[in-house]
């Protein structure tokens, strides 16, 4: 499984809009095997706020649907998987409260993402509970991952880290046993979810 960008539609009218966020055989048949146990909920205060690049390993390897309920991030989903031919290399979507964009990324990637604005909050359904046992991370300015990091009012140089995202080892220095699948990772090609 790679990386997929969803887009839910929203049914408008002139008391706002209505959106089906999840339905378990319409996700499926887009390519969200998943089933998701654990729902998170995080608010980030600044801008520029980076939170990752988190993963937890096997046995509680964790798939995350994850969306921006209020205000803009820039979501990324990194690699993780050792025998992969793109191990390393990343994809990213701007997720936000106005789009309702969601990235549904698999075991085996990382996941991290960058408040675009103030306030923003991000919902996340994972499919295996938290176990911080196994949990890990990669720096998020690792050179050999390169992401290209929005750059607001300078911010993105020095972003707003936790203590422990800011001590997270480089790739070359962390370990993956994450299982391959044969599918490397592709371009973000987003899926719309229509009512059946």
């Amino acid at each position: 499984m790679i990386p997929i960008l969803l887009t839910p539609r929203r049914f408008g009218d002139d008391r706002g809009w209505f959106s089906e966020t999840y339905h378990e055989q319409r996700f499926r048949d887009l390519g969200v095997a998943a089933a998701f146990v654990q729902d998170n909920h995080s608010y980030s205060k600044q801008a520029g706020t980076i939170r990752g690049i988190h993963f937890q390993r096997p046995p509680h390897a964790q798939a995350k649907l994850v969306r921006c309920v209020r205000g803009r991030i820039f979501d990324v989903a990194v690699d993780l998987r050792p025998a992969s031919p793109t191990f390393g290399q990343h994809v990213a979507a701007e997720l936000s409260a106005d789009n309702g964009h969601q990235l549904f990324v698999p075991a085996g990637f990382g996941h991290a993402f960058m408040t675009l604005v103030e306030d923003c909050e991000v919902v996340y359904k994972v499919d295996a509970y938290y176990a911080p046992e196994t949990e890990g991370g990669v720096r998020w300015d690792d050179p050999a991952i390169a992401i290209d990091w929005p750059v607001i009012g300078g911010v993105a140089d020095v972003p707003m880290l936790s203590p422990k995202d800011a001590v997270l080892p480089l790739l070359a220095d962390a370990a993956f046993d994450f299982a391959y699948d044969g599918t490397p990772l592709a371009p973000l090609q987003a899926r719309e979810k229509k009512k059946s």
